[in-house]
């Protein structure tokens, strides 16, 4: 039997407000500020150079990378 809590998560997990950064109609378009701000943090606590030409989508997706890498952002 779920619980409201597991119910709320499967919904969440079927919506479309979760899209894919390579289907954004805007992934394209240079990374934002806050992107480019955030990006730079974990870059310097991985170690790695910070790309500073990235799109919005390419952004994301390396933010997420470097989250799994430094424990950022991960839930524990």
């Amino acid at each position: 039997m779920s619980t409201n809590m597991e119910n709320k998560q499967n919904e969440q997990d079927n919506s479309n407000t979760v899209k894919n950064p390579d289907e954004w109609t805007t992934g394209g378009e240079a990374m934002t500020g806050a992107q480019k701000s955030y990006l730079k943090t974990l870059s310097d606590e991985a170690g790695e150079e910070m790309d500073e030409n990235l799109t919005k989508a390419d952004a994301s997706k390396k933010i997420d990378e470097l989250q799994q890498k430094t424990g950022r952002g991960v839930d524990h």
